[in-house]
């Protein structure tokens, strides 16, 4: 009889399933008590930072039992905002009636009102008020769990800004005015935070945004990472630490790495050292890609910045680059190095007036070389050299470009892959 082959501990391809979930205990507590108190919480985080899986795992009926809450007398709705296409507000109240007529399908209080409203061509905030009012005179409360609520905050064809103005504004009154509000809470994710994604402030008008606690989903901490040791006897500390250099402590770099670590080894078989690296770049393209893309231009150049600061002891061979002074520069862009660390791509400090810049992931690292040499052409460093010129001096911008044309004339002279992986080569050669 052929043995069954344990299932991979490890998940990639989707959010999380709950019982996979690890980690993230304070920001899971912070959720219980904005919505025990009908208050409202903004999570924001790049790319696979986990933003779907943390709303999965909080509907799920086993995590509210585990944390003693009753979530008996919750309705919970999950929605991806990003799946109404195009947004509009008239689409996105039907969508969340529509998911909570599912969820009240025994309860023909519940169930038949809502019903009346879908049938009709136009909903408004004033329904979802009625619905609230009724669910809390069967004293319940409803629970909107909003994923990619940026979609809500772009406008399109169908979807001007002064219409964007407006629900945002009539969301945040339907969420603090009146006796409805108490049998409400909501908790939305964003790629950024909603304040810098959102449209203008007016001078006589309140932030729609100011109803929200804020709060950062940042890389794994150390004692998350350290919850998936338990997940797999097969991999060992040493591979624990290689797969920590490579993919820094961001979740979807992690949880991609170990799942091609554990169907290798789950057979007996040592990965080969190039093999794994092509098919862990491959699976987490589309991430860094985001991660880039999802970043300012600002953002970008300070990142070629810190990657060129380090490039020198990725060569093959001797190659002296004039990069100038990059403390200076560092020290003036405190708020976009912060949050490039929020978002988990750098690490830094100041020691000493001096700044310890470093990449979390050395594939990130790799990633941004490979952006420098596909950003020298003429037409790319014409642009860059605008962004370039708010960081820095002409002199110093003149200087940078400089190093930009060398790096793309010398390819051949910097390290492949493998050679920015030490701890991580070592274990798989052993």
């Amino acid at each position: 009889m052929t043995q069954t082959r344990k299932e991979n501990p490890f998940y990639v391809g989707g959010p999380v399933p709950p019982r996979y979930f690890v980690g993230r205990g304070s920001e899971v507590n912070i959720a219980f008590d904005q919505i025990s108190n009908g208050s409202h919480l903004a999570l924001w985080g790049g790319p696979g930072m986990g933003k779907s899986s943390f709303l999965r795992f909080i509907a799920e009926p086993q995590t509210w039992i585990d944390r003693q809450y009753d979530h008996s007398q919750a309705l919970i709705v999950l929605l991806n905002c990003s799946t109404i296409n195009p947004f509009t507000p008239g689409a996105f109240w039907r969508e969340i009636l529509s998911k909570l007529r599912e969820k009240v399908e025994g309860n023909v209080a519940l169930r038949s009102p809502i019903e009346v409203i879908l049938q009709q061509l136009s909903i408004q905030k004033s329904d979802v008020q009625r619905v609230l009012r009724l669910i809390g005179q069967q004293q319940q409360f409803l629970v909107l769990l909003l994923d990619d609520y940026h979609a809500a905050l772009v406008a399109n064809a169908n979807y001007t800004e002064e219409e964007m103005t407006n629900f945002l504004s009539e969301f945040r009154n339907l969420a603090i005015n009146g006796e409805e509000s108490r049998y409400l809470s909501t908790i939305v994710t964003s790629l950024r935070r909603l304040n810098e994604l959102g449209p203008e402030i007016k001078f006589n008008a309140s932030p729609w945004y100011n109803h929200y606690l804020f709060q950062p989903l940042k890389p794994f901490t150390q004692n998350d990472v350290a919850s998936w040791f338990y997940l797999s006897d097969r991999i060992t500390q040493e591979l624990h630490d290689g797969v920590h250099e490579v993919a820094g402590q961001h979740p979807a770099l992690l949880q991609t790495a170990y799942y091609l670590l554990y169907n290798n080894l789950r057979t007996g078989q040592v990965p080969e050292v190039e093999a794994f690296f092509r098919n862990f770049e491959s699976a987490t393209k589309h991430f860094l890609r985001d991660m880039w893309v999802f970043s300012s231009p600002d953002e970008q150049v300070l990142m070629m910045l810190i990657a060129l600061s380090k490039l020198e002891g990725r060569l093959n061979r001797k190659r002296k680059y004039d990069l100038g002074d990059m403390d200076l520069i560092f020290s003036q862009r405190n708020r976009e190095l912060r949050d490039l660390e929020e978002r988990g791509l750098i690490t830094y400090k100041v020691e000493q007036g001096k700044f310890a810049i470093a990449f979390t992931s050395s594939l990130m690292e790799w990633w941004v070389i490979k952006e420098i040499e596909n950003s020298s052409t003429t037409t790319e460093l014409v642009t860059r050299e605008k962004v370039m010129l708010n960081l820095m001096s002409r002199k110093q911008a003149e200087k940078i470009k400089t190093v930009m044309v060398q790096v793309w004339e010398h390819q051949d002279t910097i390290q492949s892959i493998v050679g920015w992986v030490s701890k991580l080569v070592s274990a798989l050669s052993v």
